[in-house]
C-alpha cells in the first residue's frame, strides 16, 4: 500500500475526484462525492471463470447448465426470484429500517436448514442472542429432529469471512448487511462507497468460483435507493425492495434486476408476531373495503409483474377557493404520478367537453397504499375524474383498463387477458377495455375458462364517457 491521500468518491457511480465539488464531472449528479482516505494500491480483475486466468471460447462451446435452484420456503418470495434461488448468486435485500428484512432472511435460512443444507448467518448489526431470540419467535430455532444447521457469525472483517467460506461446506449465506462489512487493506470507514464496492466484488467472485448462494442486506438512502455506489447495484444477480408503502401490515416485495427471471415481479406479504406469510389473494384484500357506489370510484385491474391485482381508484373533485383569487387549483396524487393526472385532465379539456376543471381542486388516489406506473391507469382515471366532477357513480360491476394518447384515443395494452380474469373470478361483470385488444384468442380463453364477463371495446376517451352515461 502507497501513502494515503484524501479523494472525492461519487456515491452514484463511484467517479473519484481530487477536490469537491457540487456536480460529479461523469453522471452529472449533485451532492453525491463524499470524502474518503485511500492508499494507492494494485487490484486484481474480477475474473468469473474456475481458474485464476481466463480462456478465451468459441460461444457455441460453453457448457449449457440449467441454472439448479432451490425454494426459500416463502412463495411470494420465490415468485419474485423467478422460481426460487439459484446457486451460485448474489441476491441484494434492500429496505427501510424495520420493514422486516432480517426477518424474511430467518425464515429463509431456517427452510433451507430444514432441508438438510448447511446455512451460515453473517450478522455486523445483531448479536447472536437478538437473532436467536427473533428465531424463537418465528419457531425457526430448530427442525423436527430437535437439531439446527444454522450457524450464527458476528463478523464484519471480509479477509475473514474470504477465509472461512473457501473451507466451509454452507450452502446458502446470509450477510446481514453489506454496509457493515471491510476490507483492512483499505483506508475508508465501513459503508464508505469504496469498502461496499469492493466487499461487493469479492463475494461475488466466491458465489461463483465456489457455487455459493449469498444473500446481502442493504440499507437506503432518503430517497429510497440502495446506500452505497450505483455499481453494487451492478454487480449482484437480483435486486429486491422491500417495503410497505403505508400498508399497514403489508409488504410489497419487488424485482429490479433479476438475470435468472423478470423483472418487476410483486409478492405481497402480511406480517404479524409470527413472521410474514404471502397474502394469497391480493386483490379481495384491496377491495375488502371499497366503496360501492360512490363517484369518483372505479376499479383498476393492475399487472404487477405477471400478476393481476384489482385495486380501486379514487378520485375527489371540489370547488376550488384558491382559484377564485387568481391562484391555480390544486392537484395532488398518492399512488400515482401527479404529472399523469395534469396530462389526463388536459385530454379531457381538449378533447372531450369543459367539465369545469380549470376551477377544481383535484385529488387522486390508490386505494389500500399500492402505487401505479403503468399507462393502462389512464382510462379508469379518466373515468374516476369525471365521475366525481359530475357527482354520478361508475356501474360498481365495471372494471376498466387502457391507455389515453393526447388525442383523446384509447391505445391498446398488455395482459389484457389475466386482468380480464382475475376480475371475473371476483365476480365483476363487464370490463371495459381498449377496442384492438379485444381478438379471437381473448374471447377463446374466456370462453374455456367458463366465466363469464361482458367486454365492452372502446376506442375513444369520449365514446367511453358515453357508455358510462358521463358525456355532456
Amino acid at each position: 500500500m502507497g501513502k494515503a491521500r484524501t479523494v472525492f468518491v461519487c456515491s452514484q457511480c463511484g467517479a473519484q475526484s481530487p477536490r469537491w465539488q457540487g456536480k460529479c464531472f461523469e453522471c452529472g449528479a449533485w451532492g453525491t462525492l463524499q470524502e474518503e482516505k485511500t492508499a494507492e494500491r494494485r487490484l486484481g480483475g474480477m475474473v468469473l471463470g474456475l481458474g485464476a486466468v481466463s480462456e478465451r471460447i468459441a460461444l457455441d462451446q460453453v457448457e449449457n447448465l440449467q441454472e439448479t435452484r432451490f425454494s426459500t420456503g416463502v412463495s411470494d418470495l420465490d415468485r419474485v426470484l423467478g422460481g426460487g434461488l439459484v446457486n451460485g448468486s448474489l441476491v441484494l435485500l434492500g429496505g427501510p429500517p424495520g420493514i422486516g428484512k432480517s426477518t424474511l432472511l430467518l425464515q429463509v435460512a431456517a427452510h433451507v436448514a430444514k432441508s438438510g443444507a448447511e446455512v451460515l448467518y453473517i450478522s455486523g448489526e445483531e448479536s447472536p442472542r437478538q437473532i436467536r431470540m427473533r428465531a424463537e419467535r418465528l419457531g425457526a430455532l430448530r427442525d423436527k429432529q430437535g437439531s439446527s444447521k444454522i450457524t450464527l457469525w458476528s463478523e464484519t472483517a471480509l479477509d475473514n469471512i474470504e477465509n472461512h467460506l473457501r473451507e466451509s461446506q454452507a450452502h446458502l449465506v446470509i450477510v446481514d448487511s453489506i454496509q457493515t462489512l471491510y476490507r483492512s487493506d483499505l483506508a475508508p470507514a465501513p459503508g464508505s462507497v469504496t469498502q461496499v464496492r469492493e466487499c461487493a466484488a469479492a463475494l461475488m467472485r466466491l458465489a461463483k468460483s465456489c457455487a455459493i448462494t449469498i444473500l446481502l442486506v442493504g440499507h437506503i438512502t432518503k430517497g429510497g435507493d440502495i446506500a452505497g455506489p450505483r455499481v453494487l447495484e451492478h454487480l449482484v444477480d437480483t435486486v429486491l425492495h422491500f417495503d410497505s408503502h403505508g400498508m399497514h401490515n403489508i409488504r410489497v416485495l419487488r424485482t429490479l434486476k433479476n438475470r435468472f427471471g423478470n423483472t418487476n415481479e410483486v409478492g405481497f406479504l402480511s406480517m404479524d408476531s409470527e413472521g410474514l406469510h404471502p397474502l394469497p389473494d391480493a386483490s379481495a384484500f384491496f377491495l375488502s373495503q371499497r366503496a360501492i357506489g360512490a363517484p369518483g370510484t372505479v376499479v383498476f385491474p393492475s399487472m404487477e409483474g405477471t400478476r393481476p391485482v384489482l385495486v380501486e381508484i379514487q378520485v375527489l373533485v371540489s370547488d376550488s377557493y384558491a382559484s377564485e383569487q387568481g391562484a391555480p387549483p390544486v392537484r395532488r396524487t398518492v399512488g400515482l404520478d401527479v404529472n399523469k393526472l395534469s396530462l389526463l385532465l388536459a385530454v379531457l379539456q381538449k378533447r372531450c367537453h369543459n367539465y369545469g376543471f380549470g376551477k377544481s381542486d383535484v385529488y387522486a388516489n390508490v386505494a389500500g397504499g399500492v402505487r401505479l406506473v403503468e399507462p393502462a391507469l389512464d382510462l379508469p382515471l379518466s373515468l374516476a375524474l369525471v365521475s366525481g366532477r359530475l357527482g354520478k357513480a361508475v356501474n360498481a360491476d365495471l372494471v376498466a383498463f387502457g391507455e389515453v394518447g393526447l388525442a383523446g384515443e384509447v391505445r391498446a395494452v398488455g395482459g389484457c387477458e389475466a386482468r380480464i380474469m382475475e376480475a371475473a373470478k371476483l365476480g365483476f361483470k363487464k370490463a371495459m377495455l381498449p377496442q384492438q385488444s379485444i381478438d379471437a384468442g381473448l374471447l377463446k380463453s374466456l370462453k374455456r375458462s367458463g366465466l363469464s364477463i361482458e367486454l365492452t371495446g372502446v376506442s375513444s376517451l369520449a365514446e367511453a364517457l358515453k357508455i358510462c352515461g358521463m358525456s355532456k
